[in-house]
């Protein structure tokens, strides 16, 4: 145990699984956001239209209702298993997009149901993950290895911002496409190489009439534990009210009020996910040093004071300072949000539980849904305090509330390592 502080960053690579399912993943990272910043830019370029915008964001979350599925059969048929499914799925999606607009039969409705099919799968990738990470990772290491996971999504959305814009203008949609389907074709290869018969062992085969009864009883373990509880509806918070405005509507916010092109809007994302970036290497190689539940609540109100600042900016260069400040910040929720969640629950319910925690991403597609119109009748800056004030108040609703489960040094919510 005394050379966990000194190599924190390293350790989770000792785990066989995680030297190939961080790969795994970084790819698939950097092609979700690559294909993001090009679908979202060609639906604003070709509707001008923000409500459309928020529409398009909204479909690629609808997935989220059915989250806690796929933690039932993560639980069952093995966390590895169903992650090689959802990535072929990407992979066939992208195909089919690069086909069409490399014949040139590429348009919105062709967007949109494709946003929609990939937006049953997506949403639950990163909760599977997690619940993987969860079944190979020893206590010790776990902050380290969900910050080394947080990292990974950070500089997808670097690198897949900038070259995703890059791409498209050098070489069009087409091509660009192309190499998205390359990266999610190198994941599903990378996911092959984890041993499934090391890291889990499928719960015995079960009528599909018990998979309700799955998912109630994984509903019914979280509402009987406190602190799982907070952070689920801490979560809902996080993506209802935050995450549209630094990401979904990002778009709206670089064209239409910095005045930016698609290059521009690449920079926007790239600043935040530097500022997520370094927020998630000092948690990897620091993180035993931050108790999770209480980082997670005081991250949380800072992230609603800074985007209260954000929604009032209309210079590109200080909406950039704050971007990546709130980006530092977020990480400071989310990875200990994660490590809560996978310490405080037992090895048995973690597909469920990780499950049920995507199906609070469903408050992202809701507060994108909502923006839209409220932008188009009060504008960006009147829309943008009114989430983050009611942010603001409901973390702290939720911090008095379970304040005895939060808060507490001893609390198990706030152990280090278990």
């Amino acid at each position: 145990m005394s050379t966990v502080p000194r190599a924190a960053v390293l350790a989770p690579f000792r785990q066989r699984s995680f030297r190939f399912q961080w790969p795994a993943d970084l790819a698939t990272s950097w092609a979700f956001e690559m294909e993001t910043l090009i679908l979202a830019w060609y639906v604003l370029a070709k509707t001008g239209s923000v409500v459309v915008l928020t529409l398009f964001g909204a479909l690629q979350f609808v997935g989220t209702l059915i989250s806690p599925m796929f933690g039932v059969m993560g639980d069952r048929l093995g966390h590895r298993r169903v992650l090689i499914a959802m990535r072929a799925t990407y992979l066939t999606l992208a195909l089919t997009l690069a086909g069409l607009a490399m014949t040139g039969m590429l348009g919105i409705a062709a967007i949109f149901v494709v946003a929609l099919l990939a937006g049953l799968v997506r949403p639950s990738d990163i909760g599977m993950r997690n619940a993987l990470i969860g079944a190979t990772m020893p206590a010790p290491y776990l902050m380290g290895a969900m910050g080394i996971e947080r990292m990974s999504a950070d500089t997808a959305r670097i690198v897949g911002a900038l070259t995703g814009a890059a791409l498209v203008a050098a070489l069009g949609v087409g091509p660009a496409y192309l190499v998205v389907a390359g990266l999610y074709l190198t994941s599903l290869l990378l996911m092959t190489g984890i041993e499934e018969s090391r890291i889990h062992v499928p719960v015995e085969a079960a009528p599909a009439t018990r998979v309700w009864r799955d998912v109630l009883d994984g509903a019914a373990y979280v509402r009987a534990a406190p602190a799982l509880l907070a952070a689920m509806c801490l979560a809902f918070l996080a993506n209802f009210l935050a995450y549209p405005l630094t990401g979904g509507l990002l778009p709206h916010v670089a064209r239409d009020i910095y005045g930016m092109d698609q290059g521009g809007l690449g920079r926007l994302i790239a600043v935040f996910a530097t500022g997520a970036l370094i927020g998630s290497m000092v948690l990897s190689a620091r993180g035993g040093a931050f108790p999770p539940a209480r980082t997670m609540l005081a991250a949380s109100l800072i992230w609603f004071l800074l985007l209260l600042g954000f929604a009032q900016v209309r210079d590109a260069a200080a909406g950039m300072v704050l971007l990546a400040a709130i980006g530092f910040v977020q990480s400071f929720c989310m990875v200990p949000m994660g490590v809560l969640l996978l310490r405080v629950t037992k090895d048995a319910f973690r597909g469920r539980v990780m499950g049920l925690r995507m199906l609070a991403v469903y408050g992202l597609p809701v507060g994108l849904l909502g923006a839209g119109p409220l932008i188009a009748w009060f504008g960006f800056a009147a829309t943008a305090t009114a989430f983050a004030g009611i942010g603001l108040v409901a973390t702290v609703a939720i911090a008095l509330a379970w304040r005895p489960y939060l808060w507490p040094a001893d609390a198990a919510a706030n152990a280090r390592h278990r």
